[in-house]
């Protein structure tokens, strides 16, 4: 019974983290290389960066759902 409260106790907090790191940040950034240009010993690429929008919904859901975790446990 303990080992089962300390596991959502835990998974509580992580998803707090979480929450908050995705209420913090709008979105996760990466950088993609692409090729431009291919012919024969001519080679050209160019960097984009793309955008994953993060909505604020599913920050405050993984934040409600963690202190919820977080409350239940204690119980």
């Amino acid at each position: 019974m303990l080992a089962v409260m300390k596991a959502s106790a835990l998974i509580g907090v992580i998803l707090i983290v979480l929450g908050l790191v995705s209420l913090a940040f709008a979105g996760i950034t990466y950088t993609k290389r692409e090729t431009i240009i291919d012919v024969g010993p001519i080679h050209a690429t160019a960097e984009r960066q793309k955008t994953i929008p993060l909505p604020p919904v599913i920050g405050v859901a993984a934040l409600v759902g963690g202190v919820v975790l977080l409350v239940t446990s204690r119980k």
